[in-house]
């Protein structure tokens, strides 16, 4: 009898493993097969949108064309959330889990130099002067990924067991000064919330990764970043006579490179990287002027929570103490900007087959730490998050020489996308199956 009992139990559900293994397949060849079409169009798309790139808060075209294509495949769709951002909602025909997909939208003030028949010709204000706009960063192509999922998950809607919330995020490269936006916005405006957000999982293609792979890290990826301003209070003198006077320039340049000994002197850094740049350097009029005053401005990169705030106790004392022992004062005033973007690591040790499911299992490995920062990291203080990249550099091309994100010879290759597009519908499918599995497993293992 107990041999009998036995086999009732193990049997159907051998039986199903049997029937979900033969139903991913079918799911794969359906996703495949639905990549392959939508590539033209999402090519298409991605051409227009690089052609036509905003920054951030001011994505109105962009947040337009987006909201336009989601309602046409019937999906609900909410717009202006923080400021130009758009949000749509697949209801599955199942009940299950809320995957959220993010692409960002926004452009960067730079001339685009790249030689293509839809390069940025856009002209706009940044703080007070005229630059150029280019989708230097490629989120032209994570748009145009999105979208390209949501039709292709809408064409599937009767097998999703769970429902997919699809966010355009605006101003991820930062808003406009003065204003608030990005991510940290959208998480105050509930995107995470009606639906709750299961989990949530972002793309970022990469100009120096070979188009078809996708690279990984568990735990911290992304540094945090944060803002600071130093401004130097010396006292003017005529250029002839700087014994008169307190020079701040000079004292700047002193904290400069006190900052740097902060990096290479005080810090562990076989612990987490850390990283100070100042970037900007605002002081005097003319040549035969010292001034009163010198401004600089710059990031902190760190990876761990406990250096972040270590460093900028360090940043103060050295800033003060260097302008003192001049003779001058020192304020330094510091911004947070992003937080340490962090792998949820169980959530994306569930997701891994989805990635070699999609790219082949020698196109996907793990990779170190980014001192880039990404505010995709609010979002996982909502939900288990997961952030990864994907390749964008032709085949065959030296990584060390391909243009970096962020300048104007900025590049990538579009069959790169087809692999992101593969992969985000992998990943919502098998978490949404991976979520009722466990549910099943759950009541199937209940006493009687």
């Amino acid at each position: 009898m107990k041999l009998l009992f036995l086999t009732l139990l193990f049997v159907p559900s051998s039986l199903f493993l049997c029937a979900q293994k033969k139903s991913n397949t079918d799911q794969t060849s359906k996703i495949n097969a639905a990549a392959d079409k939508i590539e033209s169009k999402c090519i298409a798309w991605r051409r227009d949108i690089h052609e036509h790139p905003e920054l951030g808060n001011n994505e109105y075209r962009t947040a337009k064309i987006i909201a336009d294509h989601l309602r046409s495949l019937g999906i609900e769709v909410k717009e202006g959330v923080s400021k130009t951002g758009v949000v749509g909602i697949l209801r599955g025909a199942k009940s299950g889990p809320c995957i959220a997909l993010r692409a960002d939208m926004d452009g960067l003030p730079i001339v685009e130099r790249v030689e293509l028949p839809f390069a940025s010709k856009v002209k706009t204000t940044y703080s007070g002067k005229e630059v150029g706009v280019m989708h230097a960063c490629g989120h032209d192509t994570h748009v145009a990924m999105l979208m390209s999922v949501a039709e292709i998950l809408t064409g599937m809607k009767n097998d999703l067991k769970g429902t997919v919330k699809f966010i355009f995020q605006p101003a991820e490269e930062g808003p406009p000064e003065n204003e608030e936006g990005g991510a940290d916005l959208m998480v105050k405006e509930g995107v995470m919330e009606n639906p709750k957000v299961d989990a949530i999982v972002g793309f970022h293609i990469e100009s120096n990764i070979e188009v078809g792979r996708i690279e990984y890290k568990p735990g911290a990826f992304m540094a945090s970043s944060d803002w600071f301003v130093i401004k130097v209070k010396g006292k003017g003198s005529h250029g002839s006579q700087p014994w008169l006077g307190v020079d701040p320039i000079a004292v700047s340049a002193q904290i400069i490179q006190g900052l740097q000994n902060i990096v290479s002197r005080q810090t562990d850094i076989t612990k987490a990287p850390v990283v100070i740049s100042v970037g900007k350097i605002d002081g005097g009029v003319r040549s035969n002027i010292i001034p009163e005053e010198c401004v600089l401005y710059g990031t902190i990169r760190t990876l761990d929570s406990k250096m972040r705030l270590d460093v900028h106790e360090k940043i103060k004392r050295v800033a003060a103490n260097i302008a003192e022992a001049n003779g001058a004062k020192a304020e330094t005033v510091i911004e947070e900007k992003t937080l340490v973007t962090f792998n949820d690591p169980s959530l994306l040790k569930k997701l891994i087959p989805s990635l070699e499911n999609a790219a082949g299992k020698d196109n996907v490995s793990e990779r170190n730490w980014v001192t880039g920062a990404e505010d995709f990291s609010y979002y996982g203080l909502k939900a288990p998050a997961v952030f990864l990249y994907l390749g964008g550099m032709p085949k065959g091309n030296d990584p060390l020489k391909a243009p970096a994100h962020h300048t104007a010879d900025f590049f990538v290759d579009e069959s790169g996308m087809k692999t992101g597009i593969k992969a985000f519908c992998n990943i919502v499918f098998d978490y949404m199956n991976m979520s009722t599995t466990a549910d099943q497993s759950s009541q199937t293992s209940k006493p009687f």
